[in-house]
């Protein structure tokens, strides 16, 4: 799989997160996927960013550090705290039209993977919900 140009990639996120302008969607990518760097380790993570923009790859693969895994709930409150003037709700917007698009970049074998690693919740930040029935 080819990865995703950088103009597709932020056209996507633009579109989805209904963004007036690309620079929005850019800070919305970068602060993002720099959290989620953190929470992904080897393999899973090397071969998302295979299927990023270099640009968006190499934030991925130089994450800002996590003490610890965080709860998608936590993690939404993290990108709302590194985006100036973002509450909850438009953090969770915007985790949620990064995170879709990097799902489609990926390809759902790879997200199935990516969210082996991640606490629960996260399957509906990557717009993925899960059947919880056995």
């Amino acid at each position: 799989m080819v990865a995703m140009r950088w103009e597709a990639f932020l056209d996507h996120v633009q579109e989805r997160g209904e963004y007036p302008t690309r620079t929005e969607a850019d800070r919305a990518a970068r602060t993002v996927l720099a959290l989620l760097g953190a929470h992904l380790v080897g393999e899973v993570r090397a071969d998302l960013a295979a299927r990023l923009p270099e640009t968006f790859a190499l934030i991925l693969l130089n994450p800002l550090q996590a003490a610890e895994p965080l709860s998608s709930e936590r993690f939404v409150r993290a990108t709302a705290a590194w985006i100036e003037g973002a509450t909850e709700q438009t953090a969770a917007w915007d985790v949620g039209a990064v995170l879709s698009v990097a799902a489609d970049a990926a390809g759902e074998e790879l997200t199935r993977r990516i969210l082996l690693q991640l606490p629960p919740g996260y399957d509906l930040l990557f717009g993925r919900p899960q059947d919880a029935s056995p």
